[in-house]
């Protein structure tokens, strides 16, 4: 026979956990009691846990996303500075004034009175040559000179002769006392004194311009200076033969080297952007620290071609009174376009086209930054233009902030504030 339990067994049961009982009652023999259920608490409490969870992943998701749109962007700072507009180029150092000294004659050298680097003076005697032939010229020419006068007077003897005789037969002949033949003779030995005398005056003519080119000529074996200067090269040797019947030889080159001019090669690309009178400055390979200055003087029209580059010459000259500037160095050139001085200035990496066709020449826009995080296009005026900052006329000052490019997804993700930029389209 089984015997229930009673409800206070029961309920004493139900509220607390089942466990083994050794010891069945006297009499008895307990039955196990059957195990009942737990209620299932643990979803909801898991609900509860995985709402709030969501909750905040997406609040922080929410947080993370505007923190990562603000911080995609590099931004720089609108500051006052000054700005140069200029056009690089290299160039090369020559005096301004130069002449090349050369031989008019040929001859063998026979004095050489100056040396490279020697500063000489207009009208000094810079070398000799040999003068043994062209003296023998002008010799000869003197005596034929001197023979076509003495028969010029004998001519001109002559002349008179004929001429007498010739008035003669022309009075006998009013008196019918003489030949017509005879005065046609008498007439044409006339003419024939006066053509010897002609001919004579021309021969005469000619050698004392021969004399003449032959006393230039023996002038120009003593060789002088054209010009005050230094002497910058010097290609003639002390006992050298010149043979100037084909091409004149060039001896040496005098130049002025107070004042010298630098001959830069600017591409075709920037030639358009120089204008006469433009600021030039310069520095050298070897007085880098140095700057000199010039304006430009002129740009030659005609280019030449340097590795497939059309290069343009752009002139200027500058004052050396030290001498420091010599032939052939090398310049570094810029020329100054524009300049602006202690204006608002922003990176040219900010500037983007202008969204207005009809904005004044010199509008761009950029992404201004605000005080709550947010960014707001700015339409702005520029003047003075770099490729690395540009002056503001209008739109922006001092201590504004400006967008200048992108972080790249990776900077972004690996949190690196510094690298994968990329510029602001």
């Amino acid at each position: 026979m089984t015997i229930a339990p009673d409800s206070r067994t029961h309920r004493q049961a139900a509220a607390t956990p089942l466990r083994a009982d050794p010891t069945p009652a006297l009499g008895h023999k307990r039955k196990p009691a059957a195990k009942r259920r737990r209620p299932a608490r643990w979803p909801w409490f898991l609900g509860v846990l995985l709402l709030a969870v969501g909750g905040g992943g997406a609040a922080w998701q929410l947080t993370r996303s505007e923190a990562s749109t603000a911080s995609q962007y590099v931004l720089a700072d609108v500051e006052i500075g000054n700005i140069e507009d200029t056009v690089s180029a290299v160039g090369e150092i020559q005096p301004r004034d130069y002449v090349d000294v050369g031989a008019q004659v040929s001859g063998q050298i026979i004095a050489l009175n100056v040396a490279v680097g020697d500063r000489v003076e207009k009208g000094a005697l810079l070398a000799e040559l040999d003068a043994s032939v062209l003296k023998s010229q002008v010799a000869a020419n003197q005596a034929q000179l001197l023979n076509l006068r003495a028969q010029l007077e004998e001519k001109t003897a002559q002349l008179q002769l004929t001429n007498e005789q010739y008035k003669r037969e022309a009075g006998l002949m009013a008196q019918d006392a003489t030949s017509q033949d005879a005065l046609d003779t008498a007439a044409a030995n006339l003419r024939s004194a006066k053509a010897q005398i002609a001919s004579i005056k021309a021969q005469i003519q000619q050698t004392q311009s021969e004399l003449e080119g032959d006393e230039a000529n023996l002038g120009y074996t003593r060789i002088y200076a054209p010009m005050s200067g230094t002497v910058v090269t010097l290609d003639a040797r002390l006992g050298q033969t010149l043979n100037a019947n084909q091409s004149a030889p060039i001896l040496m080159r005098i130049a002025d080297l107070n004042t010298m001019t630098v001959e830069a090669q600017v591409s075709e690309a920037d030639i358009s952007r120089l204008a006469l009178g433009m600021t030039a400055t310069f520095t050298t390979l070897g007085q880098s620290e140095r700057r000199w200055s010039g304006e430009l003087r002129q740009i030659l029209p005609t280019p030449e071609e340097v590795n497939g580059v059309i290069l343009y010459d752009a002139l200027f000259d500058v004052a050396n009174p030290d001498g420091k500037l010599m032939t052939q160095m090398s310049a570094q050139v810029t020329f100054m376009v524009a300049e602006a001085k202690n204006v608002v200035t922003v990176p040219s990496a900010a500037l983007r086209p202008a969204t207005d066709k009809s904005a004044p020449t010199g509008s761009y826009q950029v992404l201004l930054a605000q005080a709550d995080g947010s960014f707001t296009p700015r339409n702005i005026v520029i003047g003075v233009k770099n490729r690395n900052v540009a002056e503001v006329t209008e739109g922006l000052q001092a201590g504004d902030q400006v967008v200048v490019g992108e972080r790249s997804a990776n900077a972004l993700a690996g949190g690196n504030n510094r690298g994968g930029f990329r510029g602001f389209p």
